[in-house]
């Protein structure tokens, strides 16, 4: 056999004729072929969990003294002044529902009330900010 020529295509006979029909079993739908080679998840959840378990917290800040001083004295200034509503961005931790830790937001808007009972600073659209995770507060008022 010469090298330079080209194998003969071994199925030539059979190429053009078509597909054979069962006739006890009529053809299945696109979909319902397509769903037998879906993956198969044998651990359902899995993918979850590891991406879960990547997802990166961060730990609650503890404040010195000399922080909580300054802190607690912007807190004082917001109470006396409550009713001209002043608008403040408040930095305060967010603790993640699923894991330790959490994140760190920041929300500005309008002071609506500060709920001493509940330890809770509300803003006008409605956002409710544990008084215990404020980390930081600035706005006019406080200069």
């Amino acid at each position: 056999m010469n090298r330079s020529q080209p194998k003969p295509f071994p199925y030539e006979d059979i190429a053009s004729l078509s597909r054979p029909a069962s006739r006890s079993h009529p053809p299945m739908p696109r979909p319902d072929r397509a769903a037998q080679f879906a993956p198969f998840a044998a651990l359902t959840g899995y993918h979850d969990a590891i991406r879960e378990a990547s997802r990166f917290t961060d730990e609650k800040i503890e404040l010195d003294e000399n922080a909580r001083d300054l802190l607690d004295e912007k807190f004082r200034i917001l109470q006396q002044n409550t009713r001209l509503r002043p608008q403040i961005t408040v930095l305060y931790f967010l603790p993640d529902k699923e894991k330790a830790g959490g994140t760190y937001v920041s929300a500005t808007g309008f002071l609506k009330d500060t709920d001493l009972y509940h330890r809770m600073l509300i803003l006008q659209d409605g956002t409710s900010i544990p008084i215990d995770h404020v980390l930081d507060l600035s706005g006019a008022i406080f200069t």
